[in-house]
């Protein structure tokens, strides 16, 4: 299985109204810390694509990633066969704007995330007759489908994660209902020929013992690396929010990420979803210091795996 993508945040680095230290060094001395914002496309055959989210930089995404270009000889082709929502933030479905032009696909989401969709009409550039909509349920595993039907050889498994609703939902009535079931998912991605598989948490607002246990012995996870420390926005007069009032768990402290998934034999740790705030993007700093001695990898855009 193949994967390919961009692991930084909403904003990305430089964040276009941002003057923290990282986008100033972003915008001069240090280009390599300029991102988009997270995405990931996965594959069993490296043809057939599935995008993870759909950032507000997918075209970008899209450009830099040549398996993702249309196929040789053809006027109007993608290898993207569908796209698979975790939540309904601007960070995730804001790029479908971007595959508006006619091409067929599919959206597989939980039903209030297609809700919100239904209920903002701008979405209704994709069309249904060319889009598919697909509802997914939490613990019931799904084989995305290729174009036309055929397997894809993926078997996604979504399960509910501790988060939040979109904070543009906050204090408004959600399209999908009043609970919180579907408004955060981790996704198990699994090569149904291979057996490799894989963790995807964009978001994670709390390590739960059943969230270790599932993660426990993965061959590889991307975790939710939003903040370092969970008041690191009003530390640095960027927001009044603290990492967990959106919804995101710090990556350092007693309770954060690090910590909490020490000691659980996972083959590869990577954090993606890292905000433009945080300074465990800076190579050299004692924050990455930390995050790498404890095994855990900071990607940039483009980095691919195979499993």
């Amino acid at each position: 299985m193949s994967s390919s993508w961009a692991p930084r945040r909403a904003g990305g680095v430089p964040q276009w109204n941002c003057g923290c230290r990282i986008c100033r060094a972003a915008r001069g001395d240090h280009p390599e810390l300029r991102s988009t914002q997270a995405s990931v496309a996965i594959s069993a055959d490296g043809d057939h694509w599935f995008l993870i989210n759909a950032s507000p930089d997918l075209r970008q995404q899209l450009l830099a990633t040549p398996q993702l270009h249309p196929k040789a000889g053809q006027l109007r082709h993608s290898p993207v066969a569908g796209v698979i929502l975790t939540n309904g933030e601007i960070d995730a479905v804001a790029g479908l704007l971007s595959m508006r032009e006619g091409s067929p696909f599919t959206i597989y989401a939980h039903a209030k995330v297609l809700a919100i969709l239904k209920a903002n009409s701008i979405f209704n550039v994709l069309n249904e007759k060319n889009v598919r909509r697909e509802p997914i349920e939490l613990d019931r595993s799904f084989e995305p489908a290729l174009l036309g039907g055929a397997p894809s050889g993926i078997e996604v498994l979504p399960f509910a994660v501790p988060g939040k609703a979109a904070w543009y939902l906050e204090g408004k009535a959600h399209p999908g209902g009043s609970d919180d079931a579907g408004d955060t998912l981790g996704l198990r991605i699994l090569d149904k020929a291979t057996g490799k598989y894989l963790y995807f948490l964009a978001a994670c607002a709390d390590m739960t013992d059943k969230l270790k246990s599932r993660l426990a012995g993965a061959p590889l996870v991307l975790f939710d690396g939003t903040v370092w420390r969970d008041d690191e926005l009003i530390a640095a007069g960027l927001g009044n929010k603290t990492g967990q009032a959106m919804g995101h768990i710090a990556m350092s402290g007693e309770r954060g990420a690090i910590e909490a998934l020490a000691g659980l034999d996972i083959g590869q740790k990577l954090f993606l979803h890292i905000n433009n705030s945080n300074p465990a993007l800076l190579q050299g700093s004692a924050e990455r210091k930390i995050a790498e001695a404890a095994g855990w990898q900071i990607p940039s855009d483009g980095t691919e795996i195979v499993l």
